[in-house]
């Protein structure tokens, strides 16, 4: 989210969790100056998170901090130290993995204690969303009691074989572009009509 009239038109739906972007090579970045006055008004049940590429702790925090977001998600190669000084300031930590046929799930034990989800994504050549989807049989090889987002190219579409899915630990769905417009904004129906599939099934 970037706009603030869809932040605010979106934040009205009530998703559970938000997602700003903080990375300044993404095409979602929020700007330098982003405002605090579109955060301010979001439903309190609303998660905010900031989204972060390999960027300093200490820039974490204070982005974190000032704008009272509830999660950062780390999106690059941030290590098991630098997850550990962010969570010692008492922030919450969403660890992003790149995905694909040859990921090993042995990688993520590290960040177990120092993150409180993990968030599973497509594997690319940059950071940020691709639209694609990685073959999710492959989380049958995860083994952590760690809690985790999927990530990837999900649309509507996606529902129905999620539905099937069977892993304990899959804690929520992470969409983006399938639900934007070609100007990067959401598309407020269709958010409303994915939340009300997802929340009645």
């Amino acid at each position: 989210m970037k706009f603030p009239k869809n932040i605010s038109d979106v934040g009205a739906l009530q998703p559970d969790f938000m997602g700003f972007i903080f990375y300044p090579k993404s095409k979602r970045f929020v700007g330098e100056n982003f405002p605090l006055k579109s955060l301010a008004k979001l439903p309190e049940k609303v998660q905010k998170v900031a989204v972060f590429v390999n960027e300093s702790p200490e820039t974490v925090v204070e982005v974190a901090k000032q704008y009272a977001f509830d999660f950062v998600q780390l999106h690059g190669t941030e290590s098991v130290e630098t997850c550990a000084v962010i969570k010692e300031k008492g922030i919450k930590i969403i660890k992003a993995f790149s995905v694909d046929n040859f990921f090993n799930f042995e990688d993520t034990t590290a960040f177990e204690s120092v993150c409180d989800y993990f968030l599973f994504d497509t594997k690319t050549d940059t950071y940020g969303g691709s639209g694609r989807a990685f073959d999710w049989q492959i989380l049958e090889q995860y083994t952590l009691s760690k809690p985790f987002f999927l990530s990837g190219g999900l649309s509507f579409e996606s529902l129905g074989a999620i539905q099937k899915l069977n892993f304990p630990m899959l804690q929520g769905l992470d969409f983006n572009s399938k639900l934007e417009d070609t100007n990067y904004k959401k598309i407020t129906e269709e958010v409303d009509e994915l939340i009300y599939k997802i929340r009645t099934q």
